[in-house]
């Protein structure tokens, strides 16, 4: 009986370390997901248990092992010092414990890509990933891209350091926003970033706001930090990096210090999944070695989420203008981490079929990160959710598409309403033709009556006037403000018509691009092809191959013939010789006195051929402050990288803008 019980557990163990790290791989190197953090966290909690109750330990263990190979796109590199994991732990108390009475620095724990700087007299020389923790991938060029990472420094001896490179929540929202195709949105901010950092054009990384925040420092040669940890983030910030937020803690005010972060995480842009505590005395931490997998002057500490039990009432199946059909599970509400919650993005049918989830099954929902309502158990598992068979929006058939371990779901029928709904969405968006009145609510009745099915038929809505004015929400005063914003929008500009079309990866800011690239000339636009778009700054073949595509369909083109034949699109005079700006880069910050808004400002530059950024970098070509002497960020920027600072009259008189 023993030795059955203990081929079982061994058996056991070998399942978990092969799908521990598929679903590693699947995380780390291919930006997806085929399971929850909180899943995962009690696999792996369940595998170094058992590996510690049988004394087996399998090569390919994840406890064994740190990270995941870096993938072959990217030349590879050893690090100097391999990077260990953490080990962790979900107790405030056991925090506290762990101090011994010794004062630590506590910080955030970031969620995104680590990567490791190197600076030689005081430039940046090298930036490699984490990888497996001993080999990581160069990035050097992706990283010279990254929003807020100086590129030359005061320090001019060799430094080594090792930061968090992170996307926001916030531009995470708005890069998903331009990914005109729902299959290329991201399931979060870290894979995001994961992407964008691991890029083979530094191109596309520039364009994803990829922000760096110091966490440790490896090494400074011939600099003195006095055993302290506090004085190495000082000195980091010092030279002009962005350190993660840090607190020096004792055990009298640990527990007070937590909660202060627990108190910000909610409203915090920067992704971040728990704390890590070091001990502030450098020494000390480094005398205290190491294990074979953890190193042990650090410990991280994870957000023991909120657990509630609830009753699942049914699986909604939500389209996509793509043809993607979600699953999303509707609860008995719960109240967690402050805010009633009752639905759960489910993502797809794996993990559907993998919670085997069942109407009226007793289920336990969280919100990862005190964030994302999430189903972290099935405590019924009964297994009885039948997959559709049918759109539930069209009727028409689907099918289980399966790209690499993942299964999704997926209409079939190209004329799906559900894909013409979320495509007259942005249709009428403020970015692209700025209809008022027209929800995504109103469109489907809209759909659905029969009313539009192509965007032209937005502009003869006055034939159903008398039907509209009788519908839930409408009445003479909302058709008649309706009708006023459908006609105002007929006088509108070639990139909104761009933007508006929802081509697959065309944004907003491409569609600028694209349209000033051909002088606003629709057809030369229509007959590009990819070779020529390529070449353009800011588009990669991935965009060039999706707008040729997209132009070289004839239903396409038929359905814009019709859309132009109800408006009438502005077509900017580019005078010779007006494009003065061709090639700068401006950065615009604090109040103007000339121009009513910083996108006035905007726009007058934009017109000249000149390009306007959020951040200051070392492609800036002058930031406009009217405040010069102001000590803000970008201000600190600027000096440090040697970029001018203009106030808006001498930004007017030195480019000869009236």
């Amino acid at each position: 009986m023993i030795q059955n019980e203990q081929a079982e557990k061994v058996e056991r163990i070998k399942y978990l370390a092969d799908l521990l790290n598929r679903a590693a791989k699947a995380y780390y190197a291919e930006d997806r997901e085929i399971m929850s953090n909180q899943e995962y966290d009690a696999l792996y909690d369940e595998l170094q248990s058992l590996e510690g109750e049988t004394g087996f330990q399998p090569a390919n263990s994840p406890t064994a092992r740190v990270g995941y190979e870096a993938v072959d796109e990217l030349p590879k590199e050893r690090h100097e010092t391999p990077m260990l994991s953490l080990d962790k732990t979900k107790s405030r108390e056991e925090l506290r414990e762990w101090l011994q009475g010794n004062p630590a620095i506590l910080s955030w724990k970031l969620d995104g890509l680590t990567v490791v700087l190197t600076y030689h007299d005081g430039k940046l020389a090298k930036a490699v990933t984490r990888g497996n923790g001993e080999i990581g991938e160069v990035v050097t060029n992706n990283a010279r891209t990254f929003k807020n990472i100086p590129l030359t420094i005061p320090f001019a001896g060799e430094l080594v350091l090792r930061g968090e490179a992170v996307i926001t929540y916030s531009d995470f929202e708005k890069v998903n926003a331009e990914l005109g195709d729902t299959e290329a949105k991201y399931k979060n901010p870290r894979n995001l970033c994961s992407g964008s950092v691991r890029q083979l054009s530094s191109e596309v990384t520039a364009g994803r706001n990829v922000r760096f925040y110091a966490f440790s420092l490896v090494s400074a040669f011939g600099a003195d930090f006095h055993n302290s940890r506090d004085e190495q983030f000082r000195f980091l910030a010092e030279q002009g990096f962005d350190v993660v937020e840090h607190y020096t803690v004792t055990e009298a005010d640990i527990l007070d210090t937590i909660e202060l972060f627990e108190k910000k995480i909610e409203h915090y842009d920067v992704p971040s999944d728990g704390l890590v505590l070091t001990y502030e005395d450098i020494a000390y931490g480094q005398s205290l070695g190491r294990t074979a997998k953890f190193p042990r002057h650090s410990i991280a500490f994870k957000w023991a989420d909120e657990l509630r039990e609830t009753t699942l009432k049914e699986i909604e199946w939500s389209p996509s203008r793509t043809g993607l059909i979600n699953p999303v599970a509707i609860f008995e509400p719960v109240e967690l981490e402050g805010t009633t919650v009752s639905r759960a993005s489910v993502h797809n049918i794996s993990i559907l079929r993998g919670l085997k989830l069942g109407i009226g099954d007793r289920i336990t929902v969280y919100k990862a990160n005190m964030i994302i309502p999430q189903i972290a158990e099935n405590l019924t598992c009964s297994d009885s959710v039948l997959i559709p068979r049918q759109c539930p929006v069209c009727g028409g058939e689907t099918e289980i598409r399966q790209v690499n371990e993942v299964q999704s779901l997926y209409c079939v029928n190209e004329r799906c309403a559900a894909k013409r709904i979320k495509a007259f969405t942005l249709f009428v968006s403020r970015d692209a033709m700025n209809i008022e009145g027209l929800s995504e609510a109103t469109l489907e009745k809209f759909v659905e009556m029969g009313f539009i099915q192509e965007y032209a038929d937005l502009y003869h809505l006055d034939r159903y006037k008398d039907r509209i004015v009788e519908m839930d929400g409408f009445g003479e005063k909302s058709y008649n403000n309706l009708a006023d914003s459908i006609n105002a929008s007929r006088n509108t500009t070639l990139p909104r018509v761009i933007y508006g079309l929802g081509i697959a990866n065309i944004g907003v800011a491409n569609a600028k691009m694209l349209c000033r690239h051909f002088s606003y000339d629709l057809d030369q636009l229509r007959n590009a092809d990819v070779e020529t778009l390529s070449t353009i700054e800011g588009v990669g073949e991935v965009i060039a191959t999706a707008f040729v595509e997209y132009m070289q369909d004839k239903d396409n083109l038929q359905k814009i013939d019709h859309l132009l034949a109800e408006l009438e699109v502005e077509t900017p005079v580019v005078e010779e010789g007006s494009q003065t700006l061709a090639g700068l880069q401006f950065v615009i910050t604090g109040s103007l006195n000339h121009f009513g808004s910083r996108n006035d400002l905007k726009e007058v530059i934009e017109s000249k051929g000149g390009k306007v950024t959020g951040s200051v970098t070392g492609k800036t070509t002058a930031l406009i402050n009217n405040d010069i002497t102001s000590n803000s960020s970008k201000n600190k920027k600027a000096k440090e990288l040697g970029v001018p600072i203009l106030s808006e009259d001498d930004f007017l008189a030195d480019y000869g803008i009236v």
